[in-house]
């Protein structure tokens, strides 16, 4: 009798670079910034809310501390399982996580939400404008958008540690489409004009998401080498050429640059990204 060997399924990367590390450990630093930008959503008890790109829960957490009922989507499962432990904890029954890739939410009926939130989330997906469609195609007629995108070239910490990585990583595969043009209004504008919303219903504001650590600049650049996968895949590359030890300066002269505290062990960094708000 022969039987039949199913071939691995193939390797999603950016699931992978995803599941990479333990970015639960990063976003442990940025939970009081993100409480503080859901309590300007508007949202309201009994509202329907997508958090796409969810992590562990950051904003999809206190979007249901709110009473709404949240659906958290997030392409890594060790993340989605976190967001879950967190729920439990809280005992939040009006959240639930689930995996799922936002270049396509197949899982996800036409009109769903009244909200959907994507702090950081979905601009790392790799098809920008099946982002954009199925955003709204899941969103309520009236319903809200709302992305927080980093914005290329800001000399804020993220922006500059994503542009010091690449420094330091071949260049990427042909076709590839940067997330940071997420951050590029003309860019957002046009990728929803492409799915189907009129300019007059697309806005944006630049705002400042602050990163807290209990810790010095130097302990938190060596928590994004060992947690945060664009960074762990930036060290990897720097070694092979033996350039470890510069990416690793570099860092940690930005970090302190940048660091607000006032505080020994206290490390506190302001980031500027791009909120876009599109009304469907």
């Amino acid at each position: 009798m022969q039987t039949t060997v199913e071939s691995p399924k193939p390797i999603n990367p950016n699931k992978a670079l995803w599941e990479k590390g333990d970015f639960t450990r990063l976003a442990q630093t940025m939970r009081e910034s993100g409480t503080a930008l859901v309590a300007t959503l508007g949202i309201i008890k009994g509202d329907r809310v997508l958090d796409l790109g969810c992590g562990d829960g950051t904003t999809a957490i206190p979007a249901a501390r709110l009473g709404a009922i949240v659906q958290g989507v997030d392409i890594a499962e060790n993340l989605v399982a976190a967001g879950r432990q967190r729920a439990n904890q809280e005992g939040l029954s009006n959240i639930t996580f689930e995996q799922g890739d936002a270049c396509n939410l197949e899982m996800l009926a036409d009109k769903t939400f009244d909200k959907v939130v994507t702090i950081f989330g979905a601009m790392f997906a790799p098809k920008p404008m099946e982002v954009a469609k199925e955003m709204v195609r899941v969103t309520k007629p009236g319903g809200q958008i709302v992305m927080g995108n980093w914005i290329p070239g800001d000399p804020t910490l993220v922006a500059q540690i994503l542009k010091i990585s690449s420094m330091y990583t071949p260049p990427p595969p042909e076709g590839f489409i940067s997330p940071m043009l997420w951050g590029v209004e003309q860019e957002v504008r046009d990728r929803f004009l492409a799915a189907g919303i009129s300019a007059e219903k697309i806005s944006f504001l630049r705002d400042t998401y602050t990163f807290n650590f209990n810790g010095t600049p130097d302990a938190f650049v060596a928590q994004f080498k060992m947690y945060y996968g664009p960074t762990m895949n930036a060290f990897e590359a720097a070694a092979k050429n033996g350039k470890d030890a510069g990416l690793q300066k570099e860092l940690e002269a930005l970090f302190s640059s940048q660091n607000k505290s006032t505080e020994v062990n206290r490390t506190v960094i302001p980031a500027t990204f791009l909120r876009v708000t599109v009304t469907v």
